[in-house]
Order: C-alpha cells, then sequence, then structure tokens
C-alpha cells in the first residue's frame, strides 16, 4: 500500500516538473527558475515576479478548453511584469519596453506581449515613445521588432505614426513603421505603406500609395514618396506627383508634374520637370517644364517656355516665359510670344499682357497680327484687342515711314 502511495507521488512529481497551463498557477521567484542556455542571452529584467502555470489540481473547465502537449509547455513559457532593455557599447539605452503579460516561444525568440508600451532612444534620449495593445516582440541586440497595432509618438515634435510593424535600427539611425501606415502633425496627414524616420536629421520618408494633407496651405498630395524634412517645413518628391490646392474645402487648382518642392513655410511650390497647371476658376491650363506657384499670394511664375490654353476664349499663348497674378487674373507674358484664336487668327509680339476679366490682350514690340478670311497681315509696334472675335488694333510703322493705325473689323454676319 505504502508502495503505490509512492509510485503516486511520483507521477505527480513528475507533472510537476514538466509544468503544464492546465493546472492552477504556481508562483517562484527568478532566482529559483534556471532558464534553457538560449534564453541566458536575453536582455529581459523581471520587473515583478515571473509566474509559469505549474502543478495542483486539475481545473475542470481549464481541462476542457486547454488541452497542450508536453512539447508545447516545454517552449512557451509565459512571464508577468516583462521588461525589455538594450544598450549601446557605453552604457546607454536604446530602447525599453515593459508589458503587464508576455509569452515566449523559445525557438523563435517571439514575445506575444499584451499592452507593450516603451521609448525608443538615440544618444540616450528619447526619440520615440511607443505603445500598441497586443504585440510580437523580437530583439537581436541590434534591432527590435513590433508586430501589431503599433502607435509611435515623437515627444520633441508631436508627430504620430500608427502602423501594423515597426522596426528599430539604432545603429542606422532608422526608425521603421509600416503596414497600414498612418501618420499625422498639426502641419501634415499622410497615408502610405511605409514611413522611414531618420531621427537625427528630422526627416520622414513616406513611400507605397502615399496621400498626404497639409493645413496651411490646404493642400491634398498624391505620389508613390515623399520626404518630409521636419525642422525645415519641406516636402520634396522624386517621383510624379498630383498636387490639389483647396479654399474652403473646395479645389482652386490642380497641378501634376515628375517631381516637386513644397515649402510649407514660405508656401511656395515647384513643380519640375513637365509641370501641368490647371485654374478651375479661370478655366486655364498651363504648362511648362518648370512652373512655381506661390500658393499664398496665388502667383505663379515660369522662367521656361510656356503654354497657356484658355477654354473660356478658346485661345492658347505660348511664350518663353510668364507670370501670371490670380487675385486680379491677369497673365504677363515675355520672349516670342504667340496668341492663337479658333479660327488660327493669331497675335505675335515681344510680350504681351493678357487681361482675363476684360479678354483684352496688349502686345508690346514687333508685333504681327494675321487672320486667315479674310486674309490679312498687319505689322506694328503694339496692338490691343479681343483675339477671339478679331477686333484688334494695330498701332506702328509702315514701309513709308510714317506711323499709321490700322483697325481690323470682322466681316458682319460671322
Amino acid at each position: 500500500m505504502q508502495y503505490s502511495q509512492d509510485r503516486e507521488n511520483g507521477r505527480q512529481s513528475s507533472k510537476c516538473q514538466r509544468g503544464s497551463k492546465n493546472y492552477s498557477p504556481y508562483f517562484y521567484s527568478s532566482l529559483q527558475f534556471k532558464l534553457p542556455k538560449s534564453w541566458v542571452y536575453l536582455p529581459l529584467i523581471l520587473c515583478l515576479s515571473l509566474s509559469l502555470f505549474s502543478c495542483g489540481n486539475p481545473s475542470p473547465t481549464e481541462s476542457k478548453t486547454d488541452v497542450s502537449s508536453p512539447e508545447d509547455d516545454e517552449t512557451k513559457l509565459t512571464f508577468f511584469g516583462v521588461a525589455l532593455e538594450q544598450f549601446d557599447e557605453v552604457g546607454r539605452p536604446i530602447w525599453k519596453v515593459k508589458a503587464k503579460q508576455a509569452k515566449y516561444t523559445t525557438d523563435k525568440q517571439i514575445g506575444e506581449a499584451e499592452s507593450p508600451e516603451g521609448e525608443l532612444y538615440q544618444d540616450g534620449k528619447v526619440v520615440y515613445q511607443i505603445k500598441a495593445e497586443k504585440a510580437d516582440i523580437r530583439q537581436d541586440g541590434k534591432q527590435l521588432f513590433l508586430q501589431g497595432k503599433i502607435i509611435a509618438t515623437d515627444p520633441s515634435n508631436g508627430i504620430v505614426l500608427k502602423g501594423n510593424e515597426l522596426e528599430w535600427r539604432p545603429q542606422e539611425d532608422l526608425l521603421i513603421v509600416r503596414n497600414q501606415l498612418n501618420g499625422s502633425h498639426k502641419q501634415l496627414q499622410a497615408v502610405a505603406q511605409e514611413a522611414k524616420v531618420k531621427t537625427r536629421e528630422q526627416r520622414v520618408e513616406f513611400s507605397g500609395g502615399v496621400v498626404a494633407k497639409s493645413t496651411e496651405p490646404q493642400l491634398q498630395m498624391r505620389t508613390e514618396r515623399l520626404m518630409w524634412q521636419i525642422k525645415e517645413e519641406k516636402l520634396f518628391s522624386d517621383r510624379p506627383i498630383q498636387i490639389d490646392k483647396y479654399e474652403n474645402n473646395k479645389i482652386t487648382g490642380r497641378s501634376k508634374g515628375n517631381a516637386a518642392e513644397i515649402n510649407l513655410k514660405t508656401q511656395i511650390a515647384t513643380l519640375q520637370p513637365q509641370a501641368q497647371l490647371e485654374l478651375i476658376a479661370q478655366k486655364m491650363q498651363i504648362t511648362s517644364n518648370s512652373i512655381t506657384w506661390n500658393l499664398n499670394k496665388e502667383i505663379i511664375t515660369t522662367n521656361s517656355p510656356i503654354r497657356i490654353f484658355q477654354s473660356a476664349e478658346n485661345v492658347t499663348v505660348t511664350a518663353n516665359q510668364g507670370r501670371m497674378q490670380i487675385p486680379t487674373n491677369t497673365v504677363y507674358l515675355t520672349g516670342n510670344v504667340n496668341a492663337i484664336g479658333q479660327r488660327r487668327q493669331s497675335l505675335k509680339s515681344n510680350q504681351i499682357t493678357w487681361y482675363l476679366d476684360k479678354k483684352l490682350l496688349e502686345a508690346q514690340g514687333n508685333v504681327v497680327y494675321r487672320q486667315i478670311e479674310p486674309k490679312l497681315t498687319f505689322k506694328g509696334e503694339t496692338a490691343v484687342g479681343n483675339l477671339e472675335t478679331e477686333n484688334i488694333v494695330v498701332k506702328g510703322g509702315n514701309s513709308t515711314g510714317r506711323r499709321v493705325v490700322t483697325e481690323i473689323i470682322p466681316q458682319e454676319g460671322r
């Protein structure tokens, strides 16, 4: 009888040594627990005490809902009050992460942590604060990887990055937040597939289906890559980009370019090359190799060859360079200016001032006016008139040297 009792005690003792999640918890101190060799090098600090699900009387409910093999119990450990810390070669912290509870798999060394939160450090200073509801944590001493619903906040400037993956590479000064990335700041909001942050340079690079919105000026930008220099308050893109300008939540202008620079401080956007700009109210399309758009003063300038199409008057104007003041609806064009109307009537000169509200053109220098029907050509020094209605007054010298004024009136019934 005694022998049978001893055998039964031996079986219970053997179960205690293996451990099982199916039994009521029993607490061990960290000094009494011996980790496997593969765990010795994990930078784990047990902030409270570690608790393993161990021996005891089996719970009927647990035995029905949680059945695990001895192999699973030997490779998966549950810790409470966990802190992960890593330091650089001079002893400065590079990350600290705490969690209420974490499950570790010894073969993959992945921690399934609940409510993890902590700090990322660069040069011994906190550069980002991180937290999540749940996350898988992996570290190898050189980088930290979190997977879950991650929120990373820069305490110095208020940038908040949200995503499903976070990777911190302190030796490269690189923070990566990816997978449904959402970034927010008082100056800019952006969604993308990924954000790469250079903490020392205070630079963020958004990539993959980027849609960014600025508050002042009110812009929406779409591109595949957008760089943000935070201190300089500048945005850059070296990929095709579309920029829409809004006023009172209504679009007033659309622009495109193969690259762009946007200064949020001065509110000046430069698009190049192959830049296009459409002004909604003016029904105007501007094309050039380089366009500078002062969003605050509403002035558009280019020192490159420019082409303007105005659908209201059906007029196309080309020139070597140009400038437009949107508040006064006035366009200034210089260098080989050529304005062409719907019936191929044209006005050429060195300079043209175009008053959109008045539908009036003023030309100066080597003026040449031509119309097809009736076929006429007039030359002079200045000209003024409406190209659409072909009411043009040309002033200037002729072959006899006398100054003349020629008025061209279209035929009746046209």
